[in-house]
């Protein structure tokens, strides 16, 4: 279709793109940035969360396991959100609004509430599709944290770099992912 990048060309540009994130900052990986926004929204209600520790490694400790990994690392991300990881992600999420506004062709009107297989196998109801939508999201990053990681951290990055991690969290991914859509849309 007229607009739309070539899915070679993409690729190409998204290797490139990760290549030089690794080269010169590091890995691409966006779940534990989740759980810095909530220690962020936590630490406006709460001043027990982060508190400033000459003693730890960053500077920062918390009482939130989690938040205190690395010598205080994520803490010390909590206190100052401004860093290289969370920027990311929101420009992630600019980006990908603008290239909504910008790009390619626009979808019909029932495209943009469900593509085509959803609707041939439950109809155009809106509200059971965001409601599934928002249920597996939270599927999907509840199991990318209790990996160690998403599929930009684990699939992209990790095999990138041959981490057995990277592979195992691929290999598992599909043996799944395949089967569940063979379900819902009752493909053989």
């Amino acid at each position: 279709m007229k607009g739309q990048l070539n899915w070679f060309k993409g690729g190409f540009l998204l290797a490139a793109a990760f290549l030089l994130a690794v080269a010169f900052v590091k890995p691409i990986g966006v779940s534990t940035q989740f759980v810095i926004a909530d220690g962020i929204v936590w630490n406006l209600f709460s001043d027990t969360v982060v508190k400033k520790d000459t003693a730890s490694k960053s500077g920062y400790t918390s009482p939130n396991a989690y938040l205190n990994k690395s010598g205080g690392k994520y803490a010390k991300n909590v206190a100052k959100p401004l860093n290289y990881s969370f920027v990311f992600v929101i420009a992630m999420l600019i980006g990908a609004f603008i290239s909504a506004q910008l790009g390619g062709p626009k979808p019909a009107a029932q495209d943009r509430i469900a593509p085509e297989p959803w609707r041939n196998r439950f109809g155009q109801k809106p509200v059971l599709r965001y409601i599934t939508v928002f249920l597996a999201g939270v599927l999907v990053l509840f199991g990318a944290r209790l990996a160690g990681g998403c599929t930009s951290g684990h699939m992209m990055s990790g095999m990138m770099q041959t981490s057995l991690s990277g592979y195992l969290f691929a290999l598992g991914t599909f043996a799944v992912a395949v089967p569940v859509a063979v379900l819902v849309y009752k493909r053989n």
